[in-house]
């Protein structure tokens, strides 16, 4: 939809809103800046500075109610963000500040109240997740099924969502496959653009090196298998890789493997054992730790130059938001062997740019991933394709462009 606001001469008021700063907006605040419009961000206390971006900061004024039901902590969190937020609204709009239009991720509840202090400023929720108790990540692992609680759970978490897009005046989510979690009655709010790959910057290298701590200075001539997430976690399928390296290592003598990714947990809950899941699977799997390096979080320059040099790169993941790191591989020319789960089918067409595994058959994770390194010099029709995908469907350039024209076209409706 074209807007007259492109060559408009005229700043827009953009309100931008994440509880850490910049969240999925880190590179179209800056975008928006760049070409003059005048941008605010309201975030949580100590997130990062844009500079010259305006940043506004909040704090709920109280912790949730200790013993509250389980099912609502959530809830109640959301509300004490919302909340905040919309006190600091409040006191921009008492100082004369009226926003253009406000983009936020309603995850974390901050979107809620926003229409109350502002309501002619039309509001975008960047929505990432809808959450069900069936058809996605809840039950989806027999091995960590909470059963009934966990769907009764999900239903009263996703409350806050309905909230949140009921709210927004339009949405957008980064793939189908997300924002068809949503209620049918509010798809047609949603629209389909993803956050966006830097693909001028994520670029294959043939001359790429990876200074690994334990093995030295990696290239394209090692073997090296890698495994990237936030944390080590089910939800990211660490249990079945790790359970598919004792055959994976047996069957590929020289590979190393290289694991990336912190001890926490982001999403799920933590191991009965009282131990973080690397420890867990290291005591029930203890594979060959002279070829395994755990990495541990490196600096984003670092996971590219490992992303350049990976001969096989395994993605495994529950049905839940796609992570940037599989995409960035692929822009990089890395071969994935992903889990055939959603949304990575959206993605990766078997065979053609990227391999599909069970996300539950660490045997088949194996001698995928090890069939790929074998053939890794002959794969470059396989590499070559994934990188043309990203550039076609996910490139950052694109994002920016569609995530652009869909600010413009909401400020320049009739009111």
């Amino acid at each position: 939809m074209g807007s007259p606001l492109k060559n408009r001469g005229t700043r827009l008021k953009i309100l931008f809103v994440h509880q850490n700063c910049p969240g999925q907006f880190k590179h179209l605040a800056p975008a928006l800046m760049t070409r003059g419009d005048d941008v605010t961000f309201i975030t949580q206390k100590g997130r990062p500075d844009i500079s010259p971006m305006r940043k506004i900061e909040y704090a709920p004024h109280r912790k949730v109610t200790e013993g509250i039901h389980p099912y609502l902590a959530s809830s109640e969190a959301a509300v004490l963000n919302g909340q905040a937020v919309a006190r600091v609204a409040l006191e921009m709009k008492k100082g004369g500040y009226h926003p253009d239009i406000i983009v936020g991720n309603p995850g974390w509840g901050e979107t809620l109240f926003l229409k109350e202090v502002w309501p002619d400023a039309p509001l975008l929720a960047m929505v990432e997740f809808f959450y069900r108790g069936h058809g996605s990540d809840v039950g989806f692992d027999p091995e960590f099924d909470q059963g009934l609680d966990a769907k009764l759970r999900a239903r009263a978490r996703s409350g806050v969502h309905l909230l949140a897009i009921n709210a927004a005046d339009a949405a957008y989510a980064p793939t189908q496959w997300q924002a068809a979690q949503f209620p049918v009655e509010y798809q047609p709010k949603i629209s389909v653009i993803h956050d966006g790959i830097d693909t001028d910057f994520v670029t294959p290298d043939p001359n790429a090196v990876f200074k690994s701590a334990k093995f030295g200075s990696l290239t394209r001539d090692d073997e090296v298998i890698t495994f990237v997430a936030r944390n080590l976690e089910p939800y990211r399928g660490f249990h079945s890789f790790i359970r598919s390296l004792p055959s994976l290592l047996k069957s590929r003598k020289d590979a190393k493997v290289i694991v990336v990714g912190g001890d926490d947990v982001s999403y799920g809950s933590r191991p009965k054992t009282g131990l973080t899941w690397r420890e867990t699977m290291m005591e029930e799997v203890k594979p060959d730790l002279e070829r395994v390096e755990f990495a541990g979080r490196v600096p984003y320059q670092d996971f590219v130059s490992l992303a350049q040099i990976a001969s096989v790169h395994a993605y495994l993941t529950y049905p839940f938001v796609l992570s940037w790191s599989m995409l960035e591989v692929m822009a990089a020319g890395g071969v994935v062997v992903g889990s055939k789960t959603p949304p990575v089918e959206e993605v990766i067409e078997d065979g053609k740019n990227g391999f599909l595994v069970d996300f539950f058959d660490p045997e088949e994770i194996a001698t995928k991933i090890a069939n790929a390194c074998a053939e890794r010099r002959a794969l470059q029709s396989v590499s070559q394709a994934a990188r043309e995908t990203i550039l076609k469907k996910y490139a950052l350039k694109t994002s920016l462009r569609k995530q652009i024209e869909l600010i413009e076209s909401m400020v320049s409706e009739p009111k």
